[in-house]
Protein backbone atom coordinates (compact mmCIF):
# COMPACT_ATOMS: atom_id res chain seq x y z
CA UNK A 1 0.00 0.00 0.00
CA UNK A 2 1.30 3.41 -1.16
CA UNK A 3 0.49 6.83 0.47
CA UNK A 4 -1.00 9.40 -2.42
CA UNK A 5 1.85 11.77 -1.28
CA UNK A 6 4.70 10.57 0.89
CA UNK A 7 5.44 7.10 -0.93
CA UNK A 8 4.79 3.54 1.59
CA UNK A 9 1.80 4.49 3.75
CA UNK A 10 2.45 5.37 7.32
CA UNK A 11 -1.17 5.45 8.79
CA UNK A 12 0.10 6.78 12.31
CA UNK A 13 0.24 10.06 11.02
CA UNK A 14 -1.80 12.13 8.61
CA UNK A 15 -1.22 14.32 5.77
CA UNK A 16 -0.82 18.11 6.76
CA UNK A 17 0.47 19.70 3.99
CA UNK A 18 -2.10 22.14 2.75
CA UNK A 19 -4.02 22.18 -0.44
CA UNK A 20 -4.14 25.38 -2.30
CA UNK A 21 -5.50 24.58 -5.52
CA UNK A 22 -9.15 23.54 -4.57
CA UNK A 23 -10.87 25.00 -7.82
CA UNK A 24 -12.90 21.82 -9.57
CA UNK A 25 -11.47 23.29 -12.70
CA UNK A 26 -8.01 23.00 -11.67
CA UNK A 27 -8.25 18.91 -11.92
CA UNK A 28 -9.68 18.73 -15.92
CA UNK A 29 -12.77 17.72 -15.00
CA UNK A 30 -15.69 17.88 -18.13
CA UNK A 31 -17.83 21.27 -18.57
CA UNK A 32 -20.90 19.67 -18.14
CA UNK A 33 -19.63 18.02 -14.53
CA UNK A 34 -18.43 21.42 -13.32
CA UNK A 35 -21.32 22.76 -14.46
CA UNK A 36 -23.30 20.60 -12.40
CA UNK A 37 -21.08 20.81 -9.26
CA UNK A 38 -22.18 24.75 -9.43
CA UNK A 39 -25.63 23.79 -9.57
CA UNK A 40 -25.36 21.87 -6.20
CA UNK A 41 -23.97 24.96 -4.65
CA UNK A 42 -20.79 23.79 -4.53
CA UNK A 43 -17.11 26.12 -5.84
CA UNK A 44 -14.09 24.63 -4.66
CA UNK A 45 -12.79 21.25 -3.71
CA UNK A 46 -12.35 19.59 0.10
CA UNK A 47 -8.93 18.29 0.86
CA UNK A 48 -10.34 14.68 0.40
CA UNK A 49 -11.31 15.88 -3.41
CA UNK A 50 -8.40 17.52 -3.87
CA UNK A 51 -6.27 14.81 -3.41
CA UNK A 52 -8.51 11.97 -4.84
CA UNK A 53 -9.77 13.29 -7.58
CA UNK A 54 -6.55 13.41 -9.69
CA UNK A 55 -5.91 9.59 -8.49
CA UNK A 56 -8.67 8.35 -9.82
CA UNK A 57 -8.48 10.30 -13.19
CA UNK A 58 -5.49 8.37 -13.47
CA UNK A 59 -7.31 5.02 -13.17
CA UNK A 60 -5.56 3.53 -9.62
CA UNK A 61 -6.91 1.82 -6.95
CA UNK A 62 -7.62 4.29 -3.84
CA UNK A 63 -8.21 3.78 -0.36
CA UNK A 64 -9.70 7.16 0.74
CA UNK A 65 -9.53 8.10 4.66
CA UNK A 66 -11.04 11.18 5.90
CA UNK A 67 -13.23 12.48 8.54
CA UNK A 68 -17.01 12.22 7.86
CA UNK A 69 -18.84 15.47 6.21
CA UNK A 70 -15.71 15.95 4.29
CA UNK A 71 -17.41 15.22 0.30
CA UNK A 72 -16.49 11.65 0.34
CA UNK A 73 -19.25 10.94 -2.31
CA UNK A 74 -17.86 13.85 -4.88
CA UNK A 75 -14.60 12.57 -4.78
CA UNK A 76 -14.97 9.12 -5.96
CA UNK A 77 -18.30 9.69 -8.15
CA UNK A 78 -17.20 12.78 -10.22
CA UNK A 79 -14.17 10.97 -11.36
CA UNK A 80 -15.83 8.04 -12.49
CA UNK A 81 -18.38 9.70 -14.21
CA UNK A 82 -15.69 11.91 -16.22
CA UNK A 83 -13.86 8.73 -17.70
CA UNK A 84 -17.98 7.11 -18.52
CA UNK A 85 -18.00 10.41 -20.71
CA UNK A 86 -16.63 8.67 -23.53
CA UNK A 87 -19.43 5.79 -23.03
CA UNK A 88 -22.81 8.19 -23.14
CA UNK A 89 -25.30 7.82 -26.14
CA UNK A 90 -28.81 8.88 -26.34
CA UNK A 91 -29.61 5.63 -27.64
CA UNK A 92 -32.67 3.15 -26.11
CA UNK A 93 -31.28 0.29 -26.58
CA UNK A 94 -30.30 -1.33 -23.52
CA UNK A 95 -27.30 -3.42 -24.57
CA UNK A 96 -25.88 0.61 -25.42
CA UNK A 97 -26.18 1.38 -21.60
CA UNK A 98 -24.33 -1.57 -19.60
CA UNK A 99 -23.42 -1.25 -16.16
CA UNK A 100 -20.05 0.39 -16.02
CA UNK A 101 -19.37 1.11 -12.52
CA UNK A 102 -20.56 -0.31 -9.36
CA UNK A 103 -21.47 1.70 -6.22
CA UNK A 104 -21.93 -0.74 -2.83
CA UNK A 105 -23.22 0.63 0.27
CA UNK A 106 -24.53 -0.84 3.58
CA UNK A 107 -27.64 0.47 4.53
CA UNK A 108 -30.54 1.29 2.57
CA UNK A 109 -30.63 5.09 3.64
CA UNK A 110 -26.70 5.83 2.13
CA UNK A 111 -27.20 3.88 -0.91
CA UNK A 112 -30.33 6.35 -1.41
CA UNK A 113 -28.31 8.97 -0.72
CA UNK A 114 -25.37 8.22 -2.66
CA UNK A 115 -27.32 7.85 -5.85
CA UNK A 116 -29.14 10.99 -5.33
CA UNK A 117 -25.74 12.90 -5.40
CA UNK A 118 -24.41 11.08 -8.44
CA UNK A 119 -27.64 11.50 -9.97
CA UNK A 120 -27.20 15.55 -9.48
CA UNK A 121 -23.75 15.28 -10.59
CA UNK A 122 -24.78 13.54 -13.85
CA UNK A 123 -27.96 15.58 -14.26
CA UNK A 124 -26.30 17.20 -17.31
CA UNK A 125 -24.75 14.50 -19.13
CA UNK A 126 -26.81 11.48 -20.72
CA UNK A 127 -25.28 8.56 -18.25
CA UNK A 128 -27.87 6.89 -16.15
CA UNK A 129 -27.96 6.72 -12.43
CA UNK A 130 -29.85 3.80 -10.89
CA UNK A 131 -30.32 2.47 -6.75
CA UNK A 132 -31.48 -0.54 -5.80
CA UNK A 133 -31.71 -1.69 -2.20
CA UNK A 134 -34.19 -3.99 -0.27
CA UNK A 135 -37.70 -3.46 1.83
CA UNK A 136 -39.83 -2.28 -1.31
CA UNK A 137 -41.12 -4.30 -4.11
CA UNK A 138 -38.32 -5.10 -7.18
CA UNK A 139 -40.57 -5.00 -10.14
CA UNK A 140 -39.84 -1.28 -10.46
CA UNK A 141 -36.09 -2.09 -9.87
CA UNK A 142 -36.19 -4.63 -12.27
CA UNK A 143 -37.96 -2.50 -15.07
CA UNK A 144 -35.41 0.57 -14.83
CA UNK A 145 -32.13 -2.29 -14.82
CA UNK A 146 -33.58 -3.89 -18.07
CA UNK A 147 -33.71 -0.58 -19.29
CA UNK A 148 -29.91 0.14 -18.96
CA UNK A 149 -28.18 1.95 -16.20
CA UNK A 150 -24.09 3.35 -16.77
CA UNK A 151 -24.01 3.60 -12.70
CA UNK A 152 -25.74 1.38 -10.21
CA UNK A 153 -25.94 1.93 -6.45
CA UNK A 154 -26.91 -0.88 -4.57
CA UNK A 155 -26.86 -2.42 -0.93
CA UNK A 156 -25.08 -5.99 -0.74
CA UNK A 157 -28.33 -8.29 -0.09
CA UNK A 158 -31.03 -6.76 -2.61
CA UNK A 159 -28.16 -6.93 -5.64
CA UNK A 160 -27.63 -10.64 -5.06
CA UNK A 161 -31.13 -10.59 -5.49
CA UNK A 162 -31.38 -9.26 -8.67
CA UNK A 163 -27.94 -11.03 -10.20
CA UNK A 164 -29.79 -14.22 -9.49
CA UNK A 165 -32.65 -13.35 -11.10
CA UNK A 166 -30.97 -12.08 -14.22
CA UNK A 167 -31.87 -8.52 -14.18
CA UNK A 168 -28.54 -7.33 -14.24
CA UNK A 169 -25.08 -8.19 -15.78
CA UNK A 170 -21.75 -7.28 -14.44
CA UNK A 171 -19.75 -8.43 -17.09
CA UNK A 172 -18.43 -5.09 -18.47
CA UNK A 173 -17.84 -3.45 -15.37
CA UNK A 174 -15.37 -1.00 -15.19
CA UNK A 175 -15.15 0.59 -11.15
CA UNK A 176 -16.26 -0.60 -8.29
CA UNK A 177 -16.67 1.70 -5.07
CA UNK A 178 -16.99 0.06 -1.62
CA UNK A 179 -18.62 3.33 0.43
CA UNK A 180 -18.35 2.61 4.20
CA UNK A 181 -16.89 -0.87 3.90
CA UNK A 182 -15.85 -1.63 7.61
CA UNK A 183 -19.57 -1.02 8.04
CA UNK A 184 -20.46 -3.47 5.53
CA UNK A 185 -17.87 -6.09 7.62
CA UNK A 186 -19.36 -5.05 11.20
CA UNK A 187 -22.94 -6.29 9.60
CA UNK A 188 -21.68 -9.55 7.95
CA UNK A 189 -22.09 -8.31 4.46
CA UNK A 190 -18.25 -10.14 3.47
CA UNK A 191 -19.57 -13.31 2.33
CA UNK A 192 -22.31 -11.22 -0.03
CA UNK A 193 -19.33 -9.26 -1.06
CA UNK A 194 -17.14 -11.83 -1.92
CA UNK A 195 -19.66 -13.35 -4.15
CA UNK A 196 -20.43 -10.12 -5.63
CA UNK A 197 -16.66 -9.02 -6.41
CA UNK A 198 -16.67 -12.77 -8.16
CA UNK A 199 -18.87 -11.77 -10.72
CA UNK A 200 -17.02 -9.11 -12.00
CA UNK A 201 -14.76 -8.44 -14.39
CA UNK A 202 -11.21 -9.18 -13.09
CA UNK A 203 -9.46 -6.34 -14.64
CA UNK A 204 -11.38 -2.86 -12.88
CA UNK A 205 -10.26 0.03 -10.95
CA UNK A 206 -11.22 -0.44 -7.11
CA UNK A 207 -11.85 2.33 -4.55
CA UNK A 208 -12.53 1.67 -0.79
CA UNK A 209 -13.90 5.42 1.28
CA UNK A 210 -15.03 5.26 4.64
CA UNK A 211 -13.60 7.36 7.29
CA UNK A 212 -12.38 4.56 9.70
CA UNK A 213 -9.77 1.96 8.78
CA UNK A 214 -10.34 -1.23 10.49
CA UNK A 215 -7.41 -4.28 10.51
CA UNK A 216 -9.96 -6.25 8.87
CA UNK A 217 -10.44 -3.75 6.24
CA UNK A 218 -6.72 -3.26 5.05
CA UNK A 219 -7.02 -6.90 4.68
CA UNK A 220 -9.98 -7.07 2.64
CA UNK A 221 -8.07 -3.80 0.34
CA UNK A 222 -4.91 -6.31 0.33
CA UNK A 223 -7.35 -9.05 -1.37
CA UNK A 224 -9.23 -6.97 -3.88
CA UNK A 225 -7.20 -4.09 -4.50
CA UNK A 226 -4.21 -4.09 -6.91
CA UNK A 227 -1.14 -1.45 -5.34
CA UNK A 228 -3.59 0.89 -3.78
CA UNK A 229 -2.59 4.89 -2.41
CA UNK A 230 -3.77 5.60 0.68
CA UNK A 231 -5.15 8.94 0.30
CA UNK A 232 -5.74 10.57 3.88
CA UNK A 233 -6.03 14.36 5.38
CA UNK A 234 -6.25 13.41 8.48
CA UNK A 235 -5.65 10.77 10.92
CA UNK A 236 -7.32 7.09 10.00
CA UNK A 237 -10.41 7.19 13.04
CA UNK A 238 -10.12 10.73 13.78
CA UNK A 239 -12.96 12.94 15.02
CA UNK A 240 -13.53 16.15 13.56
CA UNK A 241 -11.89 19.31 15.00
CA UNK A 242 -15.29 21.27 14.99
CA UNK A 243 -17.10 19.31 16.60
CA UNK A 244 -17.64 19.46 20.36
CA UNK A 245 -17.35 16.72 22.54
CA UNK A 246 -18.77 16.03 25.65
CA UNK A 247 -19.18 12.99 28.17
CA UNK A 248 -21.36 12.89 31.06
CA UNK A 249 -21.56 10.70 33.70
CA UNK A 250 -25.38 9.49 34.43
CA UNK A 251 -27.11 7.03 36.04
CA UNK A 252 -28.99 4.65 33.37
CA UNK A 253 -32.74 6.08 35.15
CA UNK A 254 -31.37 9.68 34.45
CA UNK A 255 -30.48 9.96 31.34
CA UNK A 256 -34.01 10.82 29.59
CA UNK A 257 -33.53 13.49 31.95
CA UNK A 258 -30.31 14.72 31.03
CA UNK A 259 -30.89 14.98 27.81
CA UNK A 260 -34.01 17.41 28.14
CA UNK A 261 -32.28 19.26 30.25
CA UNK A 262 -29.37 19.95 27.66
CA UNK A 263 -31.24 21.19 25.07
CA UNK A 264 -33.00 23.61 27.50
CA UNK A 265 -29.55 24.94 28.38
CA UNK A 266 -28.00 24.61 25.04
CA UNK A 267 -30.98 26.18 23.21
CA UNK A 268 -30.87 23.27 20.98
CA UNK A 269 -33.48 23.46 18.08
CA UNK A 270 -32.66 19.54 16.51
CA UNK A 271 -31.50 16.62 17.57
CA UNK A 272 -30.40 12.77 16.96
CA UNK A 273 -29.85 10.55 19.78
CA UNK A 274 -28.64 7.07 18.88
CA UNK A 275 -29.17 4.20 21.16
CA UNK A 276 -28.02 0.59 20.63
CA UNK A 277 -31.21 -1.71 20.35
CA UNK A 278 -34.30 -1.35 18.15
CA UNK A 279 -36.55 -2.00 21.14
CA UNK A 280 -34.95 1.06 23.09
CA UNK A 281 -35.03 3.35 20.59
CA UNK A 282 -39.01 2.52 19.54
CA UNK A 283 -39.40 2.96 23.82
CA UNK A 284 -37.12 6.25 23.99
CA UNK A 285 -39.07 8.01 21.26
CA UNK A 286 -42.74 7.66 22.46
CA UNK A 287 -40.61 8.67 25.82
CA UNK A 288 -39.90 11.88 24.24
CA UNK A 289 -43.51 12.27 22.47
CA UNK A 290 -45.04 11.80 25.45
CA UNK A 291 -42.82 14.69 26.94
CA UNK A 292 -44.46 17.52 24.26
CA UNK A 293 -41.34 16.97 21.32
CA UNK A 294 -41.90 16.08 17.92
CA UNK A 295 -40.17 12.93 17.94
CA UNK A 296 -39.38 10.22 15.34
CA UNK A 297 -37.81 6.53 15.09
CA UNK A 298 -35.38 4.92 12.91
CA UNK A 299 -34.70 1.29 12.85
CA UNK A 300 -34.29 -1.83 11.36
CA UNK A 301 -37.61 -3.20 11.63
CA UNK A 302 -40.08 -0.51 10.66
CA UNK A 303 -40.45 -1.01 6.84
CA UNK A 304 -38.39 1.02 3.93
CA UNK A 305 -41.31 3.23 3.60
CA UNK A 306 -41.54 4.21 6.98
CA UNK A 307 -37.77 4.74 7.39
CA UNK A 308 -37.58 6.74 5.03
CA UNK A 309 -40.07 9.11 5.66
CA UNK A 310 -38.86 9.24 9.21
CA UNK A 311 -35.52 10.70 7.38
CA UNK A 312 -37.10 12.71 5.24
CA UNK A 313 -38.95 14.77 7.40
CA UNK A 314 -36.25 15.32 10.22
CA UNK A 315 -34.14 16.19 7.01
CA UNK A 316 -37.48 18.70 5.99
CA UNK A 317 -37.38 19.96 10.04
CA UNK A 318 -40.41 19.31 10.71
CA UNK A 319 -39.53 16.37 13.12
CA UNK A 320 -37.14 17.76 16.48
CA UNK A 321 -35.65 14.85 17.76
CA UNK A 322 -35.13 11.71 16.02
CA UNK A 323 -34.12 8.85 17.83
CA UNK A 324 -32.07 6.15 15.50
CA UNK A 325 -30.03 3.13 15.91
CA UNK A 326 -26.49 2.74 13.81
CA UNK A 327 -28.77 2.61 10.92
CA UNK A 328 -28.48 6.55 10.71
CA UNK A 329 -24.86 6.63 11.77
CA UNK A 330 -23.12 6.18 8.32
CA UNK A 331 -22.43 8.85 5.35
CA UNK A 332 -26.08 10.00 6.18
CA UNK A 333 -26.02 14.24 5.01
CA UNK A 334 -28.32 16.54 7.58
CA UNK A 335 -27.53 19.70 6.76
CA UNK A 336 -27.31 22.31 9.60
CA UNK A 337 -27.53 19.16 12.73
CA UNK A 338 -26.67 20.86 15.60
CA UNK A 339 -26.38 18.11 18.29
CA UNK A 340 -26.26 14.47 18.54
CA UNK A 341 -26.82 12.45 21.67
CA UNK A 342 -25.12 9.15 22.30
CA UNK A 343 -28.20 8.18 24.87
CA UNK A 344 -26.40 4.98 24.77
CA UNK A 345 -22.54 4.66 24.50
CA UNK A 346 -22.00 2.18 21.19
CA UNK A 347 -20.67 -1.32 21.11
CA UNK A 348 -18.15 -0.86 18.62
CA UNK A 349 -15.41 2.33 19.15
CA UNK A 350 -15.66 2.79 15.15
CA UNK A 351 -19.25 3.55 15.73
CA UNK A 352 -18.70 6.75 17.70
CA UNK A 353 -16.58 8.16 14.72
CA UNK A 354 -19.81 8.12 12.42
CA UNK A 355 -21.83 8.93 14.88
CA UNK A 356 -21.11 11.75 16.16
CA UNK A 357 -19.96 12.72 12.15
CA UNK A 358 -23.54 13.41 11.57
CA UNK A 359 -23.11 17.01 13.24
CA UNK A 360 -20.55 19.70 11.98
CA UNK A 361 -20.73 18.49 8.32
CA UNK A 362 -19.22 20.78 5.85
CA UNK A 363 -17.09 22.94 8.02
CA UNK A 364 -20.21 23.84 10.44
CA UNK A 365 -19.64 23.26 13.95
CA UNK A 366 -21.69 20.72 16.30
CA UNK A 367 -22.36 19.21 19.81
CA UNK A 368 -22.05 15.42 20.65
CA UNK A 369 -23.14 14.56 23.68
CA UNK A 370 -22.52 10.86 25.19
CA UNK A 371 -24.18 9.86 28.09
CA UNK A 372 -21.94 6.90 30.22
CA UNK A 373 -23.17 5.24 32.87
CA UNK A 374 -21.10 3.07 35.24
CA UNK A 375 -21.38 0.17 32.94
CA UNK A 376 -19.83 2.04 30.46
CA UNK A 377 -16.48 2.06 31.51
CA UNK A 378 -14.98 -0.44 29.13
CA UNK A 379 -17.05 0.86 26.23
CA UNK A 380 -15.37 4.55 26.79
CA UNK A 381 -11.97 3.01 27.32
CA UNK A 382 -12.04 1.75 23.54
CA UNK A 383 -13.78 4.96 22.17
CA UNK A 384 -10.41 6.86 24.13
CA UNK A 385 -7.83 4.34 22.87
CA UNK A 386 -9.39 5.01 18.90
CA UNK A 387 -9.72 8.41 19.07
CA UNK A 388 -6.17 8.82 20.76
CA UNK A 389 -7.96 11.47 23.23
CA UNK A 390 -8.33 11.51 26.95
CA UNK A 391 -11.86 11.35 27.81
CA UNK A 392 -13.06 13.62 31.19
CA UNK A 393 -15.89 12.49 32.03
CA UNK A 394 -18.43 14.99 34.03
CA UNK A 395 -21.10 14.94 36.51
CA UNK A 396 -24.45 16.31 35.71
CA UNK A 397 -26.08 17.98 38.19
CA UNK A 398 -30.18 18.09 38.34
CA UNK A 399 -31.96 21.35 39.54
CA UNK A 400 -34.04 19.34 42.00
CA UNK A 401 -33.19 15.86 41.16
CA UNK A 402 -36.32 15.03 38.94
CA UNK A 403 -36.88 15.31 35.30
CA UNK A 404 -39.06 18.30 33.98
CA UNK A 405 -42.89 17.68 34.34
CA UNK A 406 -44.64 16.59 31.66
CA UNK A 407 -47.69 19.58 31.33
CA UNK A 408 -45.11 22.25 30.53
CA UNK A 409 -44.23 20.38 27.38
CA UNK A 410 -47.46 19.69 26.24
CA UNK A 411 -48.55 23.17 27.23
CA UNK A 412 -45.83 24.46 24.51
CA UNK A 413 -47.09 22.06 21.89
CA UNK A 414 -50.44 22.73 21.85
CA UNK A 415 -49.46 27.16 22.02
CA UNK A 416 -46.94 26.15 18.69
CA UNK A 417 -49.79 24.71 17.18
CA UNK A 418 -52.57 27.23 17.58
CA UNK A 419 -50.35 30.19 16.64
CA UNK A 420 -47.56 28.58 14.57
CA UNK A 421 -43.81 28.34 14.29
CA UNK A 422 -41.83 31.47 13.43
CA UNK A 423 -39.10 30.86 11.39
CA UNK A 424 -36.33 30.82 14.03
CA UNK A 425 -37.45 28.17 16.11
CA UNK A 426 -37.14 28.20 19.61
CA UNK A 427 -35.78 25.92 21.92
CA UNK A 428 -36.86 22.34 22.39
CA UNK A 429 -37.33 22.51 26.04
CA UNK A 430 -38.65 25.92 27.48
CA UNK A 431 -35.78 27.61 30.15
CA UNK A 432 -36.39 27.10 33.87
CA UNK A 433 -37.43 30.68 34.31
CA UNK A 434 -39.96 30.23 31.71
CA UNK A 435 -41.23 27.05 33.33
CA UNK A 436 -44.44 27.91 35.76
CA UNK A 437 -44.22 26.28 39.06
CA UNK A 438 -46.26 22.66 39.68
CA UNK A 439 -47.34 22.07 42.77
CA UNK A 440 -46.14 18.41 43.68
CA UNK A 441 -48.25 16.60 46.25
CA UNK A 442 -48.58 13.53 47.39
CA UNK A 443 -50.30 10.68 45.51
CA UNK A 444 -53.58 9.73 46.96
CA UNK A 445 -54.54 6.43 47.08
CA UNK A 446 -58.13 5.39 47.73
CA UNK A 447 -59.09 3.02 50.58
CA UNK A 448 -59.64 -0.77 50.01
CA UNK A 449 -63.31 -1.61 50.26
CA UNK A 450 -64.62 -4.01 52.73
CA UNK A 451 -65.83 -7.37 51.92
CA UNK A 452 -69.33 -8.30 52.10
CA UNK A 453 -69.72 -11.88 51.46
CA UNK A 454 -69.50 -13.65 55.17
CA UNK A 455 -68.57 -17.44 53.28
CA UNK A 456 -65.13 -15.54 52.08
CA UNK A 457 -64.81 -14.01 55.59
CA UNK A 458 -65.69 -16.86 57.70
CA UNK A 459 -62.29 -18.39 58.93
CA UNK A 460 -61.19 -21.93 57.41
CA UNK A 461 -62.74 -25.36 59.45
CA UNK A 462 -62.01 -28.17 58.94
CA UNK A 463 -64.63 -31.11 58.50
CA UNK A 464 -65.07 -33.79 61.23
CA UNK A 465 -64.70 -36.79 59.12
CA UNK A 466 -62.70 -36.34 55.96
CA UNK A 467 -64.72 -38.87 53.55
CA UNK A 468 -62.02 -41.36 51.73
CA UNK A 469 -62.08 -40.72 47.70
CA UNK A 470 -63.45 -43.52 45.68
CA UNK A 471 -60.57 -44.04 43.49
CA UNK A 472 -58.33 -44.22 46.90
CA UNK A 473 -60.25 -46.66 48.44
CA UNK A 474 -58.84 -50.71 48.87
CA UNK A 475 -59.11 -52.94 45.96
CA UNK A 476 -59.90 -56.52 47.33
CA UNK A 477 -58.33 -59.09 46.36
CA UNK A 478 -58.89 -61.72 43.72
CA UNK A 479 -61.21 -64.18 44.08
CA UNK A 480 -60.24 -68.23 45.10
CA UNK A 481 -59.41 -69.88 42.34
CA UNK A 482 -58.08 -67.19 40.34
CA UNK A 483 -54.41 -66.74 39.30
CA UNK A 484 -52.80 -64.34 41.46
CA UNK A 485 -50.53 -62.83 38.49
CA UNK A 486 -53.93 -61.58 37.37
CA UNK A 487 -54.37 -58.14 38.99
CA UNK A 488 -57.81 -56.27 38.95
CA UNK A 489 -58.66 -53.56 37.62
CA UNK A 490 -57.43 -49.82 39.45
CA UNK A 491 -59.64 -47.84 40.44
CA UNK A 492 -59.16 -43.69 39.17
CA UNK A 493 -61.10 -40.55 39.53
CA UNK A 494 -63.94 -40.25 37.51
CA UNK A 495 -63.98 -37.30 34.91
CA UNK A 496 -66.60 -35.76 33.26
CA UNK A 497 -69.41 -37.90 34.77
CA UNK A 498 -67.73 -41.37 33.91
CA UNK A 499 -68.91 -44.36 35.90
CA UNK A 500 -66.53 -46.19 37.97
CA UNK A 501 -65.99 -49.90 36.81
CA UNK A 502 -67.92 -52.13 38.96
CA UNK A 503 -65.65 -53.74 42.00
CA UNK A 504 -65.60 -57.96 42.08
CA UNK A 505 -66.61 -59.25 44.97
CA UNK A 506 -65.45 -62.45 46.21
Amino acid sequence: MIDADTGPADTSQASTEPLHNLEFASVGLAESLQRAVAAQGYTTMTPIQAKAIPIVLAGRDVMGAAQTGTGKTAAFSLPLLHKMLRHENASMSPARHPVRALVIAPTRELADQVAANIKGYAAQTKLRVAVVFGGIDMKPQTAELKAGVEVLVATPGRLLDHIEAKNCVLNQVEYVVLDEADRMLDIGFLPDLQRILSYLPKTRQTLLFSATFSPEIKRLAESYLQDPLLVEVARPNATATNVEQRFFSVATDDKRAAVLKILRERGITQALIFVNSKLGCARLARSFEAAGLRTTALHGDKSQDERLKALDSFKAGTVDVMVATDVAARGLDIADLPAVFNFDVPFNAEDYVHRIGRTGRAGASGLAVTLVSPSDARLVADIEKLIKKTIELEPMEFDDGTPPPRREFRERVRHDSDEGRSEARAPLVPSASSMPAVPRSAPVYAAPRASSDPFFDKPYEASATEAEPAWERKVPAAPRGMSPNIKPKKRVAALFGAKLPETVEP
